[in-house]
């Protein structure tokens, strides 16, 4: 059976946080969402200083002419780590484009840690993702996409994704990111793009850190240093291969960027 938007008006969401530092404590001070998009209360499982939480779209999957909105001030001195209890599904459309958009604003710590995006066949997906970074910023992020169900026999042969991310550092563009896949086209199968390949992600910290360190904590990834970013590409076809390549990488490079060890957030064990 092939999922597409139901019948009913499409979803309009947006959730909106904003962390603070408040004496040793990193605080959720602004929770405001509109439609079904929200975070679960805060948590503090490393530490009054840095607060977990996490982000939920309670329907479960994206339909065409969705819209999701993610908005999140970091305010210097705080400390925020967010991810997702599960995969986003992005389902088939009958002409409708559905659209997530994410604007990071940066002066303290934010991590951004979200499992992986499944594509399904016949979606027309935008994903766009804006980040300001200030001076003493720290930042990790990253996003995999799957291409198609490939478990379930599917491949993505209908429909287009667009992608955008853009980070900024005192008023410059310090990195943009910008492409479109169409369904079966040529960036699809040409080795300049995705080769074949079904699942692809880009893992971004600010860090000057080694490269060849990075390297070797996850050698499934081709690492490259810009000025003032650490950037991870993967390629491949597992969806939980390209999740065990990047947070092996955040492992390695937590403790420089953000003066901690790791600790996997806990829902991602259940």
């Amino acid at each position: 059976m092939r999922l597409s938007e139901p019948l009913a008006a499409s979803w309009k969401a947006s959730l909106s946080l904003a962390f603070a530092r408040h004496g040793e404590r990193s605080v959720l001070t602004r929770r405001e969402h509109a439609g079904p998009l929200v975070v679960q209360k805060p948590l503090y499982p490393e530490g009054a200083d840095l607060c977990h939480a996490i982000v939920v779209h309670p329907p479960g999957g994206i339909a065409g002419g969705d819209e999701l909105a993610l908005e999140v001030h970091a305010a210097q001195g705080s400390h925020a780590l967010l991810t997702t209890p599960g995969a986003g599904k992005w389902y088939r459309s009958a002409g409708a484009w559905a659209r997530q958009s994410l604007d990071f604003n940066v002066a303290g710590t934010l991590e951004w840690l979200p499992r992986e995006t499944i594509v399904f066949d016949g979606a027309l997906a935008t994903l766009d993702c804006h980040i300001v970074l200030m001076d003493e910023a720290r930042y990790i992020g990253w996003e995999i996409v799957c291409l198609g169900r490939r478990g379930s026999g599917e491949r993505f042969e209908h429909g287009r994704v667009q992608l955008s991310t853009r980070i900024d550092r005192r008023e410059r563009t310090v990195y943009i990111d910008k492409g479109e896949i169409e369904a079966g086209g040529r960036l699809m199968h040409s080795p300049a793009g995705l080769g074949g390949r079904s699942v692809f992600g880009t893992f971004i910290a600010t860090s000057e850190g080694s490269v060849n360190d990075a390297r070797a904590a996850s050698p499934e990834l081709a690492v490259t240093q810009l000025p003032g970013l650490l950037v991870g590409r993967y390629l491949g076809d597992s969806g939980e291969e390209a999740l065990r390549a990047f947070t092996a990488l955040w492992k390695a490079l937590r403790p420089s960027v953000c003066g901690r060890a790791a600790v996997e957030p806990r829902i991602w064990s259940t």
